[in-house]
């Protein structure tokens, strides 16, 4: 297997492929992880959520963090870490073109707006849904591709003993 630092191009094709994300950011000093369902059109990422803690830590604090995986096997996946700041698109004239350029990016994701939806509807105490789209200016991305492909400077490891030899040696 080889594993190579991508380009900002090829981050950034891979990111308009892939629709699910985890969304970190910190209130308080605390990380905070979710998953979430993005899209994007190459400067920004945009999302679909009710409000709860995720969009109150991201109120807090905007500065954020996504990492995403396209894994196609044990040696084939790529993975993408971008830093960015969040900013909520309020349902204003102001935001109306950013929120319907939002909503076609999402919409070709399948089921893109029921994960915001279910957390409100089943949990135990009933709340309102409000319905929040936001986006992430995306500030740096960086990324790694695995290809099953042989690395050209890898040698075979030496015979080695205990565990991690036994693991080496079973898999040539």
């Amino acid at each position: 297997m080889l594993i190579r630092k991508m380009t900002d191009d090829e981050c950034l094709r891979t990111l308009r492929q892939v629709a699910l994300g985890r969304l970190a950011g910190a209130e308080g000093g605390q990380p905070y992880v979710v998953p979430v369902y993005l899209a994007s059109d190459g400067k920004y990422l945009y999302g679909f959520s009710s409000l709860g803690r995720k969009i109150e830590c991201m109120r807090s604090n905007p500065s954020v963090c996504v990492e995403i995986d396209d894994l196609k096997s044990v040696e084939e996946w790529a993975t993408l870490i971008i830093f960015g700041v969040y900013e909520e698109l309020p349902d204003t004239s102001q935001y109306e073109s950013t929120r319907l350029l939002a909503h076609e990016l999402l919409r070709k994701r399948a089921m893109w707006w029921q994960p915001a939806s279910v957390a409100v509807a089943c949990t135990e105490q009933e709340k309102a849904f409000t319905p929040i789209f936001f986006r992430i200016r995306i500030d740096r991305i960086t990324g790694h591709r695995a290809t099953p492909e042989p690395c050209p400077r890898c040698s075979p490891p030496a015979k080695r003993g205990g565990l991690l030899g036994h693991v080496i040696r079973s898999r040539r």
